[in-house]
């Protein structure tokens, strides 16, 4: 990767304006997040569901509002590890924004053992604690992989808040593989295939979701003191971001070919609800491209580089879409594999 220039030569010359958004802007934006981050996952597997004839298991809302959350503590902490190492090459002691580390790897560790206690329960929802089986989520592949999570994010907590918190990337990794394992069951044609495939699908998401929404949180940061410094670091984040959605785009191909073979992909489509779903994020992401495209354009403008900032805004809003669309697509009945 090429190496940025020192920030006296970034700096914004003295004619090209410095942007700031509007607070309620940016309030009303979180507000319309968290009502869908809330709402997709609550209604979205019943309107997926809706005359394919299917049935999904007990309480799929409320796992995939659980999942949403653990998806998100994940991209949050491994995206602001990720974007933190790329600023600081663009600007070694330049300002950082508050760390949202500290607080994400506990909603995650919330999160996680709510689906733990839904494994604890026969996979299904618990109403009482007499309806745990603590003990055996030790006796099964199910309860092993969900506890190696809750585990990992409380180790991530803790390795957020020490001196290294760039350490947090070792059980953020216990997580992604134990998802990754858990998408796969051993019963599955060439499982390990299949891990392997959403291993590097969920790393690249969770590093292009989060470490987005940190480079947007530093350029904030930098946009009085250094906003030429802002820039250089969307556009080295930009060179990385076309990696991470190459290797999101093979792996989504492959994982949906393996699901649903070629012949029947566009059946499935529309008469599944895990291919609606899946329709659905494809299209979400397809936007997701050209805004940022669009981000990328105007990053190689001459004058006033700051505008790819709205687009790069509406790109994390629409990834944040995606990401509650991804866990409302692992609450969801698999495909028939029709031959």
């Amino acid at each position: 990767m090429s190496s940025i220039p020192p920030t006296t030569e970034l700096s914004a010359p003295a004619d090209v304006p410095v942007r700031r958004s509007g607070g309620a802007g940016r309030a009303v934006a979180v507000v319309v997040l968290v009502a869908a981050a809330a709402l997709i996952p609550m209604f979205g597997p019943d309107a997926a569901l809706d005359g394919t004839g299917e049935a999904a298991a007990p309480g799929v809302g409320g796992i995939a509002l659980l999942r949403t959350v653990l998806f998100g503590a994940l991209c949050v902490q491994a995206g602001e590890v990720f974007a933190g190492f790329l600023a600081r090459r663009v600007e070694p002691l330049g300002e950082l924004p508050r760390p949202w580390s500290r607080y994400a790897p506990w909603a995650g560790f919330a999160a996680a053992l709510g689906l733990a206690s839904v494994v604890a329960s026969g996979n299904l929802i618990p109403h009482s604690l007499a309806a745990l089986d603590i003990g055996g989520l030790y006796g099964t592949r199910d309860g092993t992989l969900a506890l190696v999570e809750v585990n990992a994010f409380l180790v991530a907590a803790l390795c957020a808040r020490s001196r290294r918190p760039g350490s947090a990337l070792l059980p953020l990794a216990a997580v992604v593989v134990a998802e990754a394992l858990r998408a796969h069951p051993p019963a599955e044609d060439t499982p390990l295939v299949g891990s392997g495939l959403t291993l590097v699908h969920l790393t690249s998401a969770a590093l292009w979701v989060g470490g987005l929404l940190y480079v947007l949180r530093t350029t904030h940061a930098w946009r009085t003191r250094a906003p030429g410094a802002g820039t250089a670091l969307l556009g080295l984040y930009a060179r990385v971001a076309a990696v991470l959605l190459a290797a999101i785009t093979a792996t989504g191909v492959c994982s949906t070919l393996r699901r649903m073979p070629a012949s029947t992909v566009l059946d499935q489509l529309t008469s599944t609800a895990y291919g609606r779903t899946l329709l659905a994020k494809v299209l979400l992401v397809v936007v997701v491209a050209v805004l940022a495209l669009v981000a990328r354009l105007r990053l190689r403008g001459a004058r006033d580089r700051t505008r790819a900032y709205v687009p790069a805004r509406a790109e994390v809003a629409v990834l944040a879409v995606v990401v509650t669309v991804s866990a409302v697509l692992t609450a969801l009945p698999l495909p028939i594999r029709w031959t």
